[in-house]
């Protein structure tokens, strides 16, 4: 199979289209392009093309998952999830992970460390944590270690209860209705009747 002509992709920077005079085209990146020494004009046999289509698609779903990581950080088990659902296989996500956390820019130690803080600011609690490290794919294992640097549960409360109560004793109906956001939040019920007690008031069953 013969090269007919090479160009440079004008919708992704550093992608370039080799054509073939079977019609077909190929999506491939400069690094394809230097290590196999394509040429408008060569002919490509079986094996070549075979190993070129390889190599491209490993770097095409390594530029991809660069793309992904740069709009916003993930896990790996998040981006080889998205990377799967775009039709890559799984030696490409493999591979573009690899590489990935050989650069720094794949890490779920930190990514699960920043993703509990972000959650501990957004006012919520220990199992809402848990429920987000879960959500984006962060491995059991790395969620204690994520969380242990996290705010006093009693102080987070407290500092809600503050903000909702301006110093006024609530209604019964208020009571339930924050009460309710805090267990929404993730906030442990017993933590939350405590915190209640601090502020002079009961919480019943």
């Amino acid at each position: 199979m013969k090269i007919d002509r090479i160009e440079p992709s004008a919708r992704k920077k550093g992608r370039v289209l080799v054509f073939l005079d079977s019609g077909a085209c190929l999506k491939v990146t400069e690094k394809e392009l230097l290590n196999f020494g394509l040429r408008a004009g060569d002919e490509l046999d079986a094996e070549t093309l075979r190993r070129l289509r390889e190599s491209a698609g490993v770097s095409n779903i390594r530029a991809k998952a660069a793309e992904m990581i740069a709009k916003r950080p993930l896990s790996r088990n998040a981006l080889t999830r998205k990377l799967t659902e775009k039709g890559a296989s799984a030696e490409e996500t493999d591979a573009a992970a690899e590489w990935l956390a050989s650069i720094g820019a794949l890490n779920d130690e930190d990514y699960a460390a920043s993703l509990a803080r972000d959650c501990a600011a957004k006012g919520y609690g220990r199992a809402k944590i848990r429920a987000k490290l879960y959500e984006k794919g962060v491995p059991k294992e790395l969620w204690d270690a994520a969380m242990s640097g996290l705010p006093d549960a009693a102080a987070q409360i407290d500092a809600y209860l503050s903000r909702k109560l301006f110093g006024v004793a609530p209604s019964p109906d208020e009571k339930r209705k924050i009460t309710a956001s805090l267990l929404r939040r993730g906030f442990a019920w017993d933590d939350i009747r405590a915190a209640w007690g601090r502020h002079g008031e009961d919480l019943e069953e």
